[in-house]
């Protein structure tokens, strides 16, 4: 188990500092930009331009609460550190709306600025062995998006999944040249581990809430949209209720791995479960924002989608982190998120709203279900 901080310990995380909360700011940016970039350019060309953003940058938003795990920042200059790191990701956020255009050359400058600044900390912690294995990947991205920032045509995305892919698939596809041969050097303490993404998690529900707000017609408002904004809250809500109810259980299967599982647990649900996780919620503001601007008209197709896609990405990215982790059963996950995927036509060719009430009325069955006492003690069982 991981033991108690000493008072004064710069050096043991037990939970979040408030500049790392203050940090998180900088996400609320980085989440409104991926929202609006998709509603403007819902397509699938839009939306696998927000998949290449979003995969760089969550890598290392994770990776600065892998950071903050091993170095807290309690002195002074860590946390003007923190305050260099959270610049670049501003950098980066401002940058989002003309990545691939105009902007990429800035995007590149302020990820290289998170990139070094997450090393340079990290080199300060018992995990150097690792960072310096992770360090060509990291570099080895920025630099591929500053390329992109400086040349245009195809090259542009091309060069964008290059970096995507040198940071996540890489190291392991060469197991033998990154973190993974020394992910016992990382000595992760569960509770600060889990309370750092979930705070994360909660930044992006609201997403959802501010996407609620900036969809309603302020100059029409009436009683129909009032019932329309209280029930687009019903999502969020549902969501935030299926997230939370895991988030004891993982800090439980954490805490009892060895360090070298520990570590390849959190890479796996951490870094890539929620990956997909968030994804779906950007999705779902996505089509929330449609769901309330016009709650009684069809939605058409890509919203409809939006809307069910995500929430269908967010349940199947819990069933996986629940089979990686062994901390419950998958199979109400997986039917509730075949179910929601079901009702796309109900958004695209009926009504927006409808669609939505009936997703919240899966979610809340779901939910129901797991609160059945039988479902617990089978739940119990599966672990």
């Amino acid at each position: 188990m991981t033991p108690a901080r000493r008072d004064n310990d710069p050096d043991t995380a037990d939970r979040a500092t408030p500049v790392e909360i203050f940090f998180d700011l900088v996400f609320v940016l980085t989440i409104t930009q991926l929202v609006a970039t998709l509603e403007e350019h819902l397509d699938w060309t839009g939306l696998g331009r927000v998949i290449l953003i979003f995969g760089l940058l969550w890598y290392l938003y994770s990776g600065y609460a892998w950071l903050t795990n091993h170095v807290p920042p309690r002195t002074a200059t860590r946390k003007l550190l923190i305050f260099a790191g959270m610049a670049g990701f501003l950098i980066t956020a401002v940058a989002i709306p003309d990545a691939f255009t105009g902007s990429g050359l800035l995007f590149g400058i302020g990820y290289l600025i998170v990139v070094t600044v997450h090393l340079g900390l990290f080199s300060q912690s018992s995990a150097r062995a690792a960072v310096r294995r992770l360090a060509p990947y990291n570099l080895g991205a920025a630099l591929l998006i500053i390329a992109a920032g400086l040349v245009t045509g195809p090259a542009v995305p091309a060069l964008w999944a290059a970096a995507v892919f040198t940071q996540t698939a890489l190291p392991y596809l060469l197991p033998g040249h990154s973190w993974l041969s020394a992910a016992a050097s990382f000595h992760i303490r569960a509770p600060h581990f889990v309370e750092r993404h979930s705070l994360l998690v909660i930044v992006t529900f609201g997403e959802t809430v501010v996407a609620i707000g900036m969809g309603a017609p302020h100059d029409h408002l009436g009683f129909g949209t009032a019932s329309a904004v209280v029930m687009a809250l019903a999502l969020p809500a549902a969501l935030w209720w299926t997230y939370f109810t895991d988030t004891g259980p993982d800090e439980t299967a954490l805490d009892n791995a060895d360090h070298g599982t520990r570590s390849r647990y959190a890479a796996r649900v951490y870094i890539l479960a929620h990956f997909v996780l968030l994804l779906g919620v950007i999705a779902a503001a996505t089509g929330l924002h449609a769901v309330v601007s016009h709650p009684g008209d069809p939605a058409g197709w890509a919203n409809a989608l939006a809307l069910s896609g995500g929430v269908a990405l967010f349940l199947l990215a819990i069933a996986d982190a629940r089979r990686i982790l062994g901390t419950g059963r998958r199979p109400g996950r997986l039917i509730t998120a075949a179910l929601v995927l079901a009702t796309i036509p109900l958004g695209a060719v009926v009504a927006a709203a409808l669609h939505l009430a009936v997703v919240i009325v899966l979610l809340a069955g779901m939910l129901l279900i797991d609160g059945h006492p039988r479902a617990r003690r089978l739940g119990v069982a599966r672990t």
